[in-house]
This record gives structure tokens, C-alpha cells and sequence, in this order.
């Protein structure tokens, strides 16, 4: 529903950021008066900014507004920590306040530029898990300034993001990769309408449709994108759909991202970053041994990068002289990181729709625990990796303790206004096929050490796979792709099990 010219607007947040939002909102007229900040720093008590009273502090202030229900809370604090900002939420709650929106994070806010198109309704991300670390963006995506940029699954929950904020990075050219017409018709028009609303810089976005698991698709347009920098999220992801399509998940998140990573080398490309997951750490689902072979693809890659070993017959031209793409060589990396809040298909958003219909929320055990990061912060981190992650090497993002998924959901329940098990319950589910109550982010021998990055790790011990990998995807292929050699292999789910079970003892013993 839209605001109206009588519509009050209270700003908490007095800062740089909320007097940006201030001038917007004052300029544009459509969207209601500020009637006030609020803010706690106590300097400002009795202060106008811009002729807009300063009310502090804001819990001591809130009780004496004269507010109606149309009124709205804009919450401007993107540096405030996650306990600051429950706080703040629930005093608005608790003084009737119904309409609240958020700035997002401080990683998205760049040099303080903070625009109202950027502000929505707050949500649970916004209040759950631990305050994000701070990242100078702008600082961090310079490698980026005038390169061509490729994201595949630019319409997924960490696709969208990293092309939010790559909006800020200088880049020519932003090419967002999907197979999914919808979600990059979505993403292409959020970053038109961002773009039109003063965020970012100029870039030029390019949607692109296309499946990655055609490869000499893949080949032909990566030689006509030209791309300096791929990120490579593009992967069915669902863990216990993956296990009822095992061939899918193998074709997709494997063959794909091979295709992907030899048309890079065959083209130039001169950084690739792959997106992996802690369920790729010694897998028992289809999930996590994709991903691994993933990661192990894109070691192997790495090698190839300064002539260690490309496919037959295959012309490295990665191998020309160096144009520097914010190091001094061309580099193929994997970040690892565990659970994204309120990603697509994750916890957060089944708990929110189980909530519209009363419950109870769903969770398969009550012992189950998940690292989580928030997605904004993931992708922060990992274009920052991107930056300064060199070639053959191996990240992780420190996902700090793992959380009950039962914690979740009483947070979730608590937050809509409700107590858990009194007004709406939470059913026990059982583990689902390929689930584990625990998830590690690497095994022993990898040993993360910390980089000079706040919350990246660099792991010591990864290495390409010690099986033969051509072998293995050489066995994979008939059953996932017709071949004449042998048409009674395709789609052979039985034969696809056994083989992965072969070659990955964590997966044959689950």
C-alpha cells in the first residue's frame, strides 16, 4: 500500500545515511513527511538536522510519539549490531509501530550513499545471527573497475546479491547467466530500477539465458561476452530433491560447471571464483559429492591456468601475457561457506510460509545444527575473496558457531509476535535422505589458517582429487548424457549411485 502526503516518517538513525533518506524523501514529496529522527547519541539532544527534529534516545522517546497506524519507521543504522537492531525493532513493536523498513547492511551502503529505493519492509534476516563484519566495498571490488563480470545463477539468492553489490564496483560490463528466464528478468529490472534511483555506477547489464550444461554453448558465448571475472553460483542446491534426482544434480553442478571452466580457460577468462558448500566436506548426499567434484574441477582448472594439463587438443590462451585483473596472475579459486539465511529453498522462508497458515514449523530434528551467514555478508566476503585470492588456492568463509535449526525457529516464531508452543507449535520431522545433524567446513587435513581478511580462511591442506577425475566423469557421462557407445547407461540411477559410491567412501557408508 502506498504512503500518503500525511503520512509521518520517523528516521532512527541521524547519521549520514538517514539524512540521505531524509533529503530523498523531502525532495520527492510522494512518500509522507519526516516528522523526526531518533537517535541515542545524546550530542545531538535538542539538535535539527536539515530543520527535522533530533528525539534522544530513541527507547525513551518512542512512548511520547503522537503516531497513527499509516505511520512508518525507516531504521537507518546500517553499522548497528544485530542486538541493537532487536532491540530498536522490538520498542517500535511495542509502541505500535507496524510499518517498519530497513537500510540494508552497511556492505551495501558505499561511501555512505543511501538511497530510499533501498530501504524494505524489515524481515527476520535483518534480526537473526551474528552482526556482520564490515567490509569497504568500494575498496574491496577496485579489482573489478572496468573488467567484464559473468555471475551464473544471477537470479539465485547469492547470484542476485553479489550483482547488487558488484553495482558498486566500477565494472564495464555485468553479465547475468541463468536458465531461468523469471528470476533474471527479476534480478535485470531490480538493478535497472537501483541504477535509475542513483545507486552504483554505470555498469551495463546484460541478462543472459542459457543452460551450462550445453557445451558448446557455453564455448560460444563465452568467446563473444569476453569476461574478465566469473562467479560461479549456478547449482541445484535442494539436498532431498537432489537425492530424488540424483542425474540432474550430476549433469547440472558437474558437467555444467566443467563446461563452465573450460570455456573460461579456452576464452581468457582471467579470475573464476566457484561458490561451494560444507556439505561438499566428506558428502553423504548427491549434493555434497557435486559440489566436491566442483571444487576438485576447479583445482584442477587451476593447474591448467599456467599449463599444467588442460583437455586434449585444448589452446590455453589464459596463458598470454598477463593483464592483471587486481593481482599479477590469473587466478581459479573455491570459496566454501556453510548455510545462507533465507536463501531460496532454506529453512527461512518454508518457517515464514508455515507461519501465514498457522503452523506448526517444521524441523526434521531438534538437535540439528547449521552454520549460518547472512547473504549479504556471504557475498561481501567472497567478492572480497575474489579479489585477493590467489590461483589454486582454496577459502573459507568463518562462519562462526553453528546454530540449532529448533533456535531459528522459535526466533521466528517470536519475532511475527507469537510464543513458541503456545500459540503456534513446532512439529518434529525426522532426518530426510542425505541429511546430517552436523555439518563440518573442512576436514583435518586442510587446516584453515586465518588470512589478513577479516572472516576469510585459507585452507592449508585442499588439494585436486586424489582419484582419477577424467576416469570418473568419463564413467558419469553416458549416464547422464545420451551416448551411442552405451544407451542403455543413460539415466541408469542404480549405475550413477554405485559409481559415486566407488569413488567417495563418506558417501557409500551413509
Amino acid at each position: 500500500m502506498k504512503t500518503t502526503a500525511e503520512t509521518k516518517i520517523y528516521i532512527l538513525g541521524a547519521g549520514f545515511a538517514g539524512q540521505m533518506l531524509a533529503q530523498e524523501i523531502g525532495r520527492k514529496k510522494i512518500f509522507g513527511a519526516v516528522a523526526a529522527f531518533l537517535d541515542d547519541d545524546e550530542k545531538l539532544k535538542g539538535a535539527y538536522v536539515d530543520g527535522i527534529p533530533v528525539l534522544v534516545p530513541i527507547e525513551t522517546m518512542l512512548p511520547l510519539l503522537r503516531r497513527s497506524d499509516r505511520d512508518e519507521a525507516i531504521i537507518a543504522m546500517p553499522a548497528a549490531p544485530q542486538e541493537r537492531l532487536r532491540s530498536i525493532y522490538d520498542a517500535l513493536r511495542q509502541n505500535g509501530f507496524n510499518r517498519i523498513k530497513i537500510l540494508p547492511a552497511v556492505s551495501q551502503i558505499v561511501d555512505g550513499e543511501a538511497r530510499l529505493v533501498q530501504a524494505r519492509r524489515i524481515d527476520p534476516l535483518d534480526l537473526l545471527g551474528r552482526t556482520p563484519v564490515t567490509i569497504p566495498l568500494k575498496k574491496s571490488l577496485a579489482y573489478l573497475r572496468g573488467k567484464r563480470v559473468l555471475i551464473t545463477g544471477a537470479g539465485g539468492s547469492i547470484g542476485a546479491e553479489l550483482a547488487r553489490q558488484l553495482l558498486s564496483g566500477g565494472a564495464e560490463r555485468l553479465y547475468l547467466f541463468g536458465h531461468g528466464e523469471n528470476s533474471i528478468y527479476n534480478i535485470d529490472r531490480e538493478l535497472r530500477i537501483l541504477q535509475s534511483e542513483g545507486v552504483g555506477e554505470k555498469a551495463t547489464v546484460v541478462p543472459v539465458i542459457g543452460d551450462m550444461k550445453n557445451r558448446d554453448y557455453m564455448f560460444d558465448i563465452l568467446g563473444k561476452l569476453r569476461c574478465d571475472v566469473i562467479f560461479h553460483c549456478a547449482a541445484y542446491k535442494h539436498v532431498p530433491l537432489m537425492e530424488e534426482n540424483p542425474i540432474a544434480a550430476i549433469g547440472n553442478n558437474v558437467f555444467g560447471t566443467k563446461n563452465v571452466l573450460d570455456a573460461a580457460l579456452e576464452t581468457g577468462v582471467r579470475r573464476f571464483v566457484l561458490l561451494s558448500t560444507d556439505k561438499a566436506v566428506s558428502p553423504v548426499s548427491v549434493y555434497g559429492v557435486s559440489k566436491l567434484l566442483g571444487e576438485q574441477l576447479t583445482l584442477e582448472a587451476a593447474s591448467a591456468v599456467h599449463g599444467g594439463g588442460a583437455s586434449a587438443g585444448q589452446k590455453l590462451r589464459i596463458r598470454v601475457p598477463p593483464h592483471p585483473c587486481g593481482g599479477d596472475e590469473a587466478a581459479y579459486m573455491f570459496v566454501r561457506f556453510g548455510n545462507v539465511l533465507g536463501s531460496r529453498g532454506s529453512v527461512l522462508p518454508l518457517f515464514m510460509t508455515q507461519l501465514k497458515t498457522g503452523g506448526p514449523l517444521t524441523v526434521t530434528h531438534r538437535e540439528m545444527k547449521r552454520y549460518f551467514m547472512t547473504i549479504p555478508e556471504a557475498s561481501s566476503l567472497v567478492l572480497q575473496t575474489g579479489g585477493v585470492g590467489r590461483n589454486g588456492e582454496s577459502y573459507l568463509l568463518d562462519m562462526g558457531d553453528p546454530v540449532r535449526i529448533y533456535d531459528i525457529a522459535e526466533q521466528i516464531i517470536r519475532f511475527s509476535g507469537f510464543e513458541p508452543g503456545r500459540d503456534v507449535g513446532i512439529a518434529l520431522t525426522g532426518l530426510r535422505k542425505g541429511e546430517r545433524l552436523d555439518e563440518t567446513l573442512w576436514l583435518p587435513e586442510e587446516e584453515p589458517e586465518p588470512t589478513e581478511y577479516p572472516r576469510i580462511l585459507r585452507l592449508k591442506g585442499a588439494a585436486a582429487a586424489g582419484t582419477d577425475l577424467s576416469a570418473l566423469l568419463e564413467s558419469l557421462g553416458p549416464v547422464c548424457f545420451r551416448s551411442k557407445d552405451a544407451p542403455e547407461l543413460y539415466r541408469n540411477r542404480e549405475r550413477l549411485l554405485e559409481i559415486l559410491a566407488e569413488a567417495f567412501p563418506s558417501f557409500r557408508e551413509r
